[in-house]
Formats: C-alpha cells, sequence, structure tokens
C-alpha cells in the first residue's frame, strides 16, 4: 500500500483494522503534549512500585487511575481521529474499560499472550471484538526496548489455536504514535534489551454493557471528573445507555453526582 494508513478515508481503516485486527497511526500527537504528558506522569514513574507479578512485569512500571493523576492524557483519550474509528466499530456509549501507562525498563522480559476483552472468558472464541485497545507510543518503539508485538489475524482464532512465534510481530513506531487493535486480538508488551526505558499508555474501550476492567468511577470520582468533557465524563461512567437506563445511580442519571443541575433526557419514567 503506498498510501500512508493516516491518509485513508475513516470506512477504509476500521475495514483494514476489522480485516487484519490492528492498525498503527504515526505522529498523530505532538512533541508538547507528550512532554506534558510526561511530566505529570513523572512522580508515579520513580521505580518505587514496580510489577507484582510477572504479567505486570517485575521490571515495568504501571500506573493506574490516570484520569485521576494526568489530566493532559484527556487529549488521547478523545482524540478525533480515534473517536471517528470508534463510533464506527463500537455501538453509542462505548466506555473507557481501562487506562494505565506501562514503563518497561530495561531487562524486562516478554509478556505472556493475552487478549483485551477476555469477558470473564464467558463467550468461547471466535466471536466479534467487544472492545478497541490503543497503544499509545510515549517514547519511540524500537525492536529492542520492549514494543508491543501482535499475532496478525488472532482475532478470528479459536481457543485452541496454536501459537507460533514466528507469526509475530514488532510494532515500531515513533512517540507520538498510536497502535490501534481489536480487543480480541492477541498481543503482549516485548522484552526490553536495550539500555533505556519504554514508556506507553494505553486506554481501552468496550461495549456499553460489558463491565469495565477498571472502576472507573471509583478511580476517577465525580470532584475529580468534573473537570472533563462530556464525552469523557460518559466513558467513564457518568452516562446511561441510549435507549435503555442502564448505569443509573439512585433512580437518577449519574451525572447527576457531577452537576445536581443536570436536566438530561427522560427516559421510560426515570427522572435523568
Amino acid at each position: 500500500m503506498n498510501q500512508s494508513i493516516e491518509a485513508l478515508p475513516i470506512n477504509q481503516q476500521s475495514d483494514l483494522l476489522l480485516t487484519q485486527g490492528y492498525i498503527v497511526l504515526r505522529n498523530l500527537i505532538d512533541e508538547a503534549l507528550i512532554t506534558k504528558i510526561k511530566n505529570q506522569l513523572s512522580p508515579y514513574l520513580q521505580q518505587k512500585l514496580m510489577g507484582r507479578n510477572d504479567f505486570e512485569g517485575f521490571s515495568s512500571e504501571r500506573v493506574y487511575a490516570l484520569l485521576a493523576k494526568a489530566p493532559a492524557l484527556a487529549a488521547i483519550i478523545e482524540h478525533p481521529q480515534v473517536i471517528e474509528l470508534l463510533n464506527q466499530l463500537l455501538p453509542a456509549n462505548y466506555l473507557l474499560s481501562a487506562n494505565l501507562a506501562i514503563n518497561i525498563h530495561p531487562g524486562e522480559t516478554v509478556q505472556s499472550w493475552h487478549r483485551d476483552d477476555t469477558a470473564g472468558g464467558m463467550i468461547p472464541l471466535p466471536r466479534p471484538h467487544l472492545g478497541i485497545s490503543t497503544i499509545w507510543a510515549l517514547d519511540d518503539f524500537t525492536a529492542y526496548n520492549g514494543a508491543t508485538e501482535i499475532l496478525p489475524g488472532s482475532h478470528q482464532w479459536q481457543d485452541n489455536h496454536p501459537v507460533k512465534e514466528s507469526d509475530s510481530i514488532k510494532i515500531t513506531m515513533p512517540a507520538g504514535s498510536v497502535l490501534i487493535f481489536l480487543g480480541n486480538m492477541l498481543h503482549r508488551g516485548g522484552a526490553n534489551t536495550s539500555t533505556t526505558a519504554r514508556l506507553a499508555v494505553t486506554p481501552q474501550y468496550c461495549m456499553p454493557w460489558l463491565r469495565q476492567i477498571e472502576n472507573m468511577v471509583l478511580a476517577v470520582p465525580p470532584e475529580t471528573a468534573v473537570q472533563y468533557s462530556s464525552r469523557i465524563q460518559a466513558m467513564l461512567g457518568y452516562s446511561v445507555t441510549d435507549p435503555g437506563f442502564m448505569g443509573y445511580v439512585n433512580g437518577v442519571h449519574p451525572k447527576r453526582l457531577i452537576n445536581r443541575h443536570y436536566q438530561g433526557r427522560k427516559a421510560r419514567g426515570m427522572k435523568s
């Protein structure tokens, strides 16, 4: 393909994503935003809280509840090009399922293969995706510093499909780029055999009826969520399904926790 993926119409980007399971959009955010995010994350990346198990990575740092710690991340969570794709690939009222920073230090070993939208193992494979994951590179992803590895086409596999390491590819991309992939595609963090750390942030989105991986309304309580856009508030869970009212609190719209004067829609007799 001679034309860059970034230049393709949104419907072609989504078709490519559905076919191969992933796409990479390069250089979507600039150095100024990267620096701002890094500065806000810096207090939590002091190599004091390393991974608690092999999956988290004993030589990796993970920072959770990010919107309670680094407000600048809102710009990537609702980046217009990502939102366009999400709107193509997920139904209305989709949620932010997880949102964490991963800093892979030298000496880290390769992670185990996994899917992000396992749904607790309750829905057998193969099946349609239940979510979309993104991984934003805040440092260059190289073949040696822990770049994410993927198994293209694995979103169409059954549970017992054999995994061949030779089929995997490393996603190398410059800082400011984003890997977007279906939640049912197998992927893993790579080993870091370099001399520098590799920082990324991974916002993950899911169906509106699926329980979020991170309990967002506790991670980002109303007094913190108030600073964000209505879109991000809704993705955190300060929203209800439409039509319907799944997600209500004490019989009313959860946005009333942020703004008690909120006069949103009415649904089936339930005041919003």
